[in-house]
């Protein structure tokens, strides 16, 4: 079909390509403003500004703030997982990645903001997708670094790999979300690496 004169048409995958763009720039700015104000809110018009869009294409795209800072925060943590796998794969044993990885997890910056939005999600029903979906993603990206170093190193683990990265992840996660709730202690208080049932071929 022939435009007429003056009329003007938009390529569909065209636009569609923009969107995704526009989607993967809003959640990657929230994550680095998030990283750089350790903590302190971030405003709508903030995160516009520095992705060079207009306010109310936040809303648009995810709905609501809320939604975008949960985005954001674990897009944060899976990239900073990379760095965890790193520390993972220098450990010569399984006693020395049970003991590092878990260091490497508690000092990670992205930590709290994710235990910031399973907070609100706990207030925030309608988030609750949103968080399961990149909670699979975490457990599953996980679980295939894990099963890689089995298959290398011929190390065991006392349980189903699923259970394994949802039992680890899930008390890193709740110690964070004690320590925002004002429990006594620290991060540093948890035996995260009791946590990991990885241990070492047989003799």
């Amino acid at each position: 079909m022939k435009k007429k004169p003056g009329e003007t048409r938009t390529d569909p995958a065209a636009s569609l390509d923009r969107g995704r763009a526009t989607r993967y720039r809003l959640i990657e700015v929230t994550a680095r403003l998030c990283k750089e104000r350790s903590g302190a809110e971030v405003s709508v018009a903030e995160i516009a500004k520095a992705a060079g869009v207009f306010p109310n294409q936040v809303t648009y795209y995810f709905g609501s703030k809320d939604s975008l800072l949960v985005r954001a925060a674990f897009l944060g943590l899976l990239h900073d997982t990379r760095r965890v796998e790193r520390v993972g794969r220098q450990a010569p044993d399984a006693a020395a990645f049970r003991r590092n990885v878990s260091r490497a997890v508690l000092s990670l910056p992205s930590l709290p903001p994710v235990s910031r939005a399973l907070a609100t999600g706990i207030a925030k029903p309608e988030l609750a997708p949103v968080i399961d979906q990149h909670l699979q993603l975490l457990f599953r990206q996980s679980e295939r670094f894990v099963r890689q170093l089995l298959d290398e190193r011929g190390w065991s683990v006392g349980r189903p790999l699923d259970v394994e990265a949802r039992t680890f992840w899930s008390t890193a996660l709740g110690a964070v979300l004690l320590v925002r709730a004002g429990a006594h202690g620290t991060q540093a208080d948890l035996d995260l690496a009791g946590a990991l049932t990885l241990r070492d071929a047989p003799a």
